[in-house]
């Protein structure tokens, strides 16, 4: 950094001071984690100064014969992980992944079915607040209030009843199996595409340890820094007769020139993510989460739907006296990173919530195992039941 420190000193000790703090701190928000130096090293690299509108073979610049190479690479590297009859590497995020799905098998007003956000869901499933729930007509489905999972006959029973043109099935806060087989039966009998978002999940996916939407789903579109460890950025897998539809709507349908940079930094993920050690990452990321959920639970916590199947949970609140906003900044204040999150039927509102969210692929990506994993919830229900805790216990932790 001695360039940015000559150039920019006030950018660069902003930079360190964000260093500091990652090293500080035990972070447990589930939607980020640390990619490989592999990953920084390619995503910082002279591949960001390419303009490469287009596809491999078929740019509208000239000079792309190596960028070429490079794209052509994440792409067969993604097909592999998720057996996927055709890719599209180039979003520049989740949010223009699915955007960019809806603008190419839907009109505006047509209708569009998805998870609700206070159930789980993402904003960009038709919450009232996104484009996708002002341009298309949302229809909203949730978990059973009793046992706070997907209920599929309900499900079923709002698709047949408001026949939608796309049913998404995904979320950023549901700690449980999807059973995208029963999903994809609901959607092709009422002539709906299924779309998986697997954006929290991929990387369990890519490891067999959680169920690939593949065949059953049409399009699947995904992140690739949370649970995959890649650079920030977006991809979508299709079926191969929606290859076309897919491709324009990215480009020219809503992106021009594709990040190059972060495209190469998403092969070398592709390829870490192909590797017989990301399945045992993997593994130890699951472990992780069920380790802590159980003992919240044997310290008296209520975990939404019960337990955990993937890399996250969420920890409700109510019977402790504290609200989601209050516990994300106590811990905040102590060194542990999370997230506030609503709570299926949450009585409280959104700003606030009643629950935090939990997630392990950050803190096990720094080698933190089982017995970490305990020491932490320990930290935390301390913290909780306003018991003082030594600071050298988080040192000792980041580690």
């Amino acid at each position: 950094m001695n360039n940015l420190r000559l150039t920019d000193p006030a950018i660069a000790h902003l930079i360190k001071q964000e260093e500091g703090r990652i090293a500080a701190t035990i972070n447990l928000i589930a939607s980020e984690n640390y990619p490989s130096q592999a990953v920084s090293e390619a995503q910082a690299s002279c591949l960001t100064s390419k303009y490469a509108e287009g596809y491999p073979g078929k740019r509208y610049y000239a000079g792309c014969q190596i960028v070429d190479q490079v794209e052509q690479l994440a792409i067969d590297r993604c097909k592999k992980m998720f057996d996927a009859q055709h890719a599209n590497v180039q979003p520049h995020a989740g949010c223009q992944a699915n955007l960019a799905v809806y603008y190419a098998l839907l009109k505006p007003g047509d209708i569009l079915m998805g998870m609700s956000l206070s159930a789980g869901g993402h904003l960009t499933h038709g919450h009232h607040v996104n484009v996708s729930g002002s341009y298309y007509t949302s229809i909203q489905y949730g978990v059973d209030p009793h046992t706070e999972l997907l209920d599929y006959d309900a499900i079923e029973h709002m698709a047949h009843e408001h026949k939608p043109k796309i049913i998404v099935v995904g979320a950023s806060a549901y700690s449980r199996i999807i059973d995208y087989e029963r999903m994809a039966t609901i959607a092709h009998t009422i002539g709906a595409y299924l779309v998986a978002d697997i954006a929290h999940i991929a990387g369990l996916i890519a490891a067999k340890l959680h169920p690939n939407p593949f065949p059953h789903a049409d399009i699947v579109t995904s992140t690739t820094h949370k649970t995959l460890r890649g650079p920030r950025g977006g991809i979508i897998m299709c079926k191969a007769e929606l290859a076309d539809v897919i491709d324009r709507a990215i480009i020219p349908g809503t992106q021009g020139g594709p990040f190059m940079h972060t495209i190469a930094a998403k092969a070398v993920a592709f390829h870490e993510a192909l590797q017989p050690e990301f399945i045992t990452y993997q593994k130890q990321v699951i472990a992780n989460a069920k380790a802590m959920a159980q003992e919240f639970i044997n310290l008296g916590y209520r975990i939404v739907s019960g337990g955990t199947d993937n890399h996250l949970f969420v920890l409700d609140l109510r019977n402790k006296g504290i609200s989601g906003r209050d516990a994300e900044l106590l811990l905040q204040e102590n060194g542990i990173t999370v997230s506030r999150s609503c709570i299926p039927f949450d009585p409280a509102k959104p700003w606030i919530t009643s629950g935090i969210r939990i997630g392990t692929p950050a803190m096990t990506t720094r080698g933190m195992t089982t017995e970490k994993a305990i020491e932490i919830v320990h930290i935390i229900n301390d913290l909780m039941v306003k018991q003082p805790i030594d600071k050298a216990s988080i040192k000792h932790l980041t580690i």
